[in-house]
């Protein structure tokens, strides 16, 4: 057991909250930043959903992105941070400004004030964003940690901000890093039981099958267990083995939607009766992106082999993560349970 104190950026993020619920039931106190103080209720009662009632053991400080207010405070007496805050998917954002600024500043105000405040290691939720888009079809697979996302070709922005974010990072430990170490994580389609209705925007395909949408992607991911992705980042944080390294979270080979769609259909009966069995064509996809900035976003992987390997993990870690299925059942489950789809 420990009492060491962590920071877990971005409180009210899902694989925040699984990384907290993780380091508290590890013994670790935990301070999280929030952009405001009036979601601290919020974040409490979803770690009471995940088992932990966090008491004393748990704080809050207000930070933001686009500021260095608030930073120094957050790092304060900290003996690691776990950085995830980040823009994410919610179709507002139709710029690539709007993702990439505050991502690759957000990092380096993070990455200073932890040097600063002397911070063993920074543990960078990054994503399989920053490794495996924009690549020819040609290009090998299964992607590993050498690879970089090729930004020459059409990557959006969400892919884009996570590449050069996670560069500006490394570049950052290499000149003006003084000693503070980075590991950095990388999930693909994030997955495994919510704990309320704020959940991963890789969640929200599944709620939309459930819910009924009329036809699958023709897409295909790999994906993890939100579960798996907090351990790896509590073995990273600790590990030698882990000290300037990437690390892929996933398991198994990627699945196309359609194959989610009938394992959803196979595991939960009639409870996904309104989960879809057609693929929507190309075609369809790319018309209705011209008005869509979320389906605009989805255009370059259609058809785009996104296989990834988790094996530098399991070697270098002792990772060892749950099925695909086994986390994709969770977060249906969890979904059907807390009532969080349409009726």
């Amino acid at each position: 057991m420990t009492n060491d104190l962590v920071l877990v950026t971005g409180g009210t993020g899902f694989i925040a909250q699984y990384c907290m619920l993780a380091l508290l039931k590890a013994g670790y106190r935990v301070r999280t930043t929030v952009r405001s103080l009036e979601r601290q209720a919020e974040v409490r009662d979803y770690l009471k959903v995940g088992g932990v009632d966090a008491g004393d053991r748990l704080s809050f400080v207000v930070t933001n992105l686009t500021d260095d207010l608030g930073w120094p405070d957050a790092v304060a007496e900290c003996a690691y941070v776990m950085h995830g805050a980040s823009p994410t998917p919610s179709g507002d954002q139709t710029r690539a400004e709007d993702w990439i600024e505050p991502a690759v500043n957000g990092n380096l105000r993070v990455l200073r004030a932890a040097r600063d405040a002397g911070v063993r290691r920074v543990v960078l939720t990054s994503a399989f964003g920053a490794i495996g888009v924009g690549h020819k079809p040609d290009y090998r697979r299964p992607f590993d940690e050498t690879d970089w996302s090729d930004l020459n070709d059409n990557v959006a922005p969400y892919q884009k901000s996570k590449t050069l974010s996670e560069r500006a990072a490394w570049d950052f430990i290499a000149r003006e890093g003084r000693g503070l170490e980075l590991t950095a994580i990388n999930p693909v389609a994030v997955y495994g039981p919510v704990l309320g209705a704020d959940y991963s925007h890789s969640i929200r395909l599944i709620t939309n099958m459930l819910n009924g949408q009329p036809g699958c992607l023709n897409v295909n991911s790999c994906c993890v267990d939100v579960r798996d992705v907090a351990d790896l980042h509590l073995r990273a944080m600790t590990d030698p083995a882990a000290k300037g390294e990437r690390f892929l979270a996933t398991v198994g080979e990627s699945m196309w939607m359609i194959e989610v769609a009938e394992l959803l259909r196979h595991r939960f009966g009639e409870k996904a009766g309104k989960v879809p069995t057609e693929v929507w064509s190309d075609e369809q996809v790319r018309i209705a992106g011209e008005t869509n900035p979320q389906l605009k976003g989805v255009v370059p992987l259609l058809n785009y082999d996104m296989n990834a390997t988790g094996r530098k993990a399991e070697r270098l870690l002792g990772w060892s993560p749950r099925s695909r299925e086994e986390a994709i059942a969770a977060a249906a489950e969890s979904l059907i349970r807390l009532g969080l789809l349409d009726v």
